[in-house]
Order: structure tokens, then sequence, then C-alpha cells
């Protein structure tokens, strides 16, 4: 697939590379770069604590709480958006939307995004918290370090190419999501309009090769941020 994009856009490169100048399109990639790694941080600092707690502690309804938590991998991406809308637009939650403007605008994107990613993280990391054997904490603790020390100062160091993993992860799910945000945040121009949206937008007006050059962008960008996170892992000795 990546093979015919490449080939379709070297048959019209000035239409493709004319389109990638325009406005319109360095503002979807600024507001997808924005949008995906507030996106990643947010997964992260909400994954790191689930996970470790569905890896180590049992309580009643855990079952129902982890099936729960995997229902965003499952559900239709446009299913997810409709119920954001629904959430935001037809719940007590309208009030904090006509406050603060979430459905429709740019903070509906990283929601959406955030619901989707999210998910992914935290299957990630509890997979991650699962490889770390509990004994390592109960030596840390015997041995005058508190709960958190023991978090912070053993577990972590040994989670850290999971960690960025969840993310990475994140981030890159958050880049190509376009079913939710479609719905719950819409598709303006210059106001909500991430790449994957725009693709869509490009192929309604019949430029198919400014789709093209989008996806083809979508492609560059997740390839290199992929390639730097691994290389920097490497020099810490993390990834």
């Amino acid at each position: 697939m990546l093979a015919a994009d490449i080939f379709f856009a070297s048959l019209r490169p000035n239409v493709v590379i004319e389109t990638l100048r325009t406005p319109e399109i360095r503002y979807a990639v600024w507001l997808s770069l924005m949008s995906c790694s507030i996106t990643a941080i947010l997964s992260l600092w909400v994954a790191v604590p689930i996970g470790y707690l569905m890896s180590r502690i049992d309580f009643p309804g855990k079952a129902l709480l982890d099936s729960i938590l995997d229902i965003p991998i499952f559900l239709p991406p446009l299913v997810i958006g409709l119920s954001l809308l629904i959430l935001f637009r037809q719940t007590p939650l309208r009030a904090v939307d006509d406050t603060f403007g979430i459905a429709f605008h740019v903070p509906a994107v990283i929601i959406a995004q955030f619901a989707v990613a999210s998910a992914f993280a935290v299957r990630t990391l509890r997979a991650t918290f699962d490889s770390v054997s509990p004994r390592v904490e109960q030596v840390a603790l015997t041995l005058g370090c508190s709960r958190a020390q023991a978090f912070f100062g053993v577990v972590i160091p040994q989670c850290w190419r999971g960690i960025m993993t969840a993310g990475i992860l994140a981030w890159a799910r958050a880049l190509g999501e376009f079913g939710p945000i479609l719905v719950f945040a819409g598709s303006t121009r210059r106001r909500t309009e991430v790449l994957p949206v725009s693709v869509h937008m490009e192929l309604s007006i019949g430029n198919i090769e400014g789709a093209v050059g989008v996806s083809l962008l979508m492609v560059v960008i997740a390839l290199s941020v992929l390639v730097l996170v691994r290389l920097l892992g490497r020099q810490q000795r993390i990834w």
C-alpha cells in the first residue's frame, strides 16, 4: 500500500508538494503533533497507576474493570465518538462543555485521541508490571523503603522500556485516530483538522494527490518519531 502511494505521488509530484505547502495542511501538521504529544503524556499519566493497580492488587470486580478498560480497543471508532458527543452534550457535563467549549474544538480532538490511546497504554503497562517480580518490591520494603520509594526506586527503573513502548504506542495510535475525532470534534479547516481528517477532506473534494501527499506525510512523521525515540532509548540503555 505504501509503495502504491509513493508511485502515485511520483506521477504528480508538483501537485502533492503544493498541497503540503498550503496553510491548512501546515495547521493540521501542527495540531496533530501537539495533540498526539499531549495525548501520549496524559495516557502515561493515567496508565502507570492503573496498570500497576491491575497488576499488583486483587479486589472485587477486578475482572469487570479489566473488561471495561479494554472497551475502547474493541468498540468501533464512530461509536466512541458518538459516546463522547452524548457525554458532553446530553448529560450534566454539558455545563462543562458550554463553559470551556470542548465539543467541536481542539480539546475534543485530544479527548477523542485519549479515549482510545489510553486503553492501549494501560494494556501495555499492565503487561510490563506483570513482568517485574513482586519479590523485588518486598525486598525493598524489608530494607526500610516505603511503598512509594519501592515503586519509584525499584519498579519504575525496571519498567522504562515498557513505559517508552506505551508512550510510543499511545502517540502512534493518536496520530492515526479518525472516527472519534470526526464525530466529536468535527472536520473544520484550521480548527479541528488533524492529518487523518485532512486525508478525508482532500478525498471529499476529489483531490486524490493531496490525500496521498498527506498520507505520505503521516508515514514520514510516524517513522521519524519512532526512530528518534528508539535512538534516545538506546543511548540511555532503556530500549
